[in-house]
């Protein structure tokens, strides 16, 4: 495993964890949302990566129901790792991309990407718990049975 390749376990606190793939590579605001991830009830941080290969490993290994996507990483970009989900995985995988860069020409292409949601980093931040629980509420009623 790669050494800027964090794994990490968090305590069950729901019947269905939200598993989450942060890709940040700045260190101190990878801390920073993994705090927060780790605040929202039923958030489960699958891992924490810093380059575009290592999100792409990750996500093979290792199947998420979100993904919290920066575009500028240590190596390679944001807009790789949407290129590299496949195409059955990106209808089930959410993608939020949170970035400094918000652009209408990286929202569109984020968007044509796959990704549902673009946050900016300064402005947006503290929409990201409740946009955590609205996505596992969705995915919970998408994944529970349906009356006939």
């Amino acid at each position: 495993m790669d050494a800027n390749v964090v794994l990490l376990n968090s305590v069950e606190m729901s019947s269905r964890n939200l598993s989450v793939l942060l890709v940040e590579d700045s260190r101190v605001l990878a801390e920073r949302l993994r705090e927060t991830l780790l605040s929202v009830p039923g958030v489960q941080l699958a891992g924490t990566v810093d380059s575009e290969a290592d999100a792409v490993a990750a996500l093979q290994r290792h199947p998420v129901d979100v993904v919290l996507l920066d575009l500028h990483l240590r190596q390679g970009t944001g807009f790789g790792v949407l290129r590299a989900i496949p195409g059955s995985a990106a209808e089930k995988v959410v993608v939020i991309v949170l970035t400094n860069y918000d652009l209408a020409e990286y929202r569109r292409a984020a968007a044509a990407l796959g990704a549902r949601h673009f946050l900016d980093k300064l402005r947006d931040f503290d929409r990201l718990p409740t946009l955590l629980q609205q996505i596992g509420a969705d995915i919970e009623d998408r994944d529970s049975p349906q009356p006939n």
